[in-house]
């Protein structure tokens, strides 16, 4: 990696732009900027202030894209349909990269004081997804049964959690670690209910593959937000009966989707695969299997930690363009982390 021509490639990828476009915009030739992401030629100072602007980041943030703090991360986590054309994926693997090298460069001025911790541990060791499942619950003292508020569990454990439009409903969301701290990335326009089983899906990621990713990575990450969601201690007894009036109840008592019950159940062994097929064929014929009823009742969760920590910076003395332009960013506009209120203790 060379930290200037990577930082220009992803944050040109993650606008959705290609070499020629933002050539372009900069007022260089196409080879030029192909050469700058190849690290064969390192932009002037009066280029790469161009470059920036047309990027929507501080030349600063082009500049420290060689930290290690920074460093485009290769191994991101994402949640996405089997389907999803591979421009789609590249694109949200680029908008990760860049929110979390913003993300590390407020983490020079902040530092929190988070209440907990993400754990992880190795399944090539023999830890299985649901004890770790069981496990992060017990380290976080969480009640037993439904989570609730579970963007506020991540967050006071440290993980950033922003949310955007991706554009498409093939990705759910993305994870990945930024030193101690892990960053999520979510679509904020996928229904509440299945928005949480992203969340816990990527804590299942973050927990089993910090260090060293397995064969059965989706899966693995499945059965932990399967269990950190739906204990199977507390359900067991509620998945006998899944009639789909009942699955709705269960729906707004557990905040997952009436489809996510139906799969606990099936993995727990209480329903057959005809079982299974039969149920599908009824959401489909309902038009519930794109559009469950009960959504009203699974509250959508905002997070906050962001906010928090620009509203810290903004208790010290700093401007909201200042900001702003800690984080990377050109103007307030689009930054997570202006502040609107609220308050976070942090530590220097």
């Amino acid at each position: 990696m060379n930290g200037v021509g990577d930082m220009i490639a992803v944050a040109r990828k993650a606008n959705g732009l290609t070499q020629g476009e933002l050539a372009d915009l900069a007022g260089v030739k196409q080879p030029t900027i192909n050469r700058y992401e190849a690290g064969d030629r390192i932009p002037d100072d009066e280029v790469l202030e161009r470059l920036a602007v047309a990027l929507g980041v501080t030349t600063r943030f082009l500049e420290l894209g060689g930290r290690e703090s920074a460093a485009i991360a290769v191994d991101a986590h994402m949640r996405r349909q089997k389907t999803t054309r591979a421009s789609l994926w590249r694109t949200g693997e680029a908008r990760l990269n860049l929110m979390r090298a913003h993300s590390s460069q407020v983490f020079e001025q902040v530092s929190l004081a988070a209440q907990a911790m993400v754990p992880t541990f190795d399944v090539l060791d023999g830890t299985s997804p649901e004890d770790a499942a069981r496990l992060v619950r017990a380290q976080w003292k969480m009640p037993i049964g439904p989570v609730r508020n579970l963007v506020g569990w991540l967050e006071a454990a440290g993980c950033l959690v922003f949310e955007e439009d991706f554009g498409t409903h093939r990705i759910d969301g993305m994870s990945q670690w930024i030193g101690d701290h892990p960053v999520m990335l979510l679509n904020s326009e996928v229904p509440a209910d299945r928005q949480r089983l992203t969340k816990a899906h990527e804590l299942g990621h973050l927990v089993l593959h910090s260090n060293e990713p397995s064969d059965s990575m989706e899966e693995e990450a499945n059965s932990f937000a399967a269990e950190f969601l739906m204990p199977e201690a507390v359900i067991r007894s509620s998945l006998r009966d899944v009639s789909l009036g009942h699955l709705q109840e269960l729906k707004r008592e557990w905040g997952v989707s009436m489809q996510a019950l139906f799969e606990r159940s099936y993995r727990l062994g209480f329903v057959s695969s005809v079982d299974r097929t039969r149920f599908y064929k009824a959401m489909n014929a309902r038009g519930w299997k794109a559009n469950e009823p009960g959504g009203e009742y699974v509250p959508r969760e905002t997070p906050r930690l962001a906010l928090h920590i620009g509203d810290e910076l903004l208790a010290r003395g700093y401007s909201r363009e200042e900001i702003a332009n800690i984080a990377g960013y050109r103007s307030t506009q689009g930054c997570p982390f202006v502040p609107h209120g609220g308050g976070l203790r942090v530590v220097q």
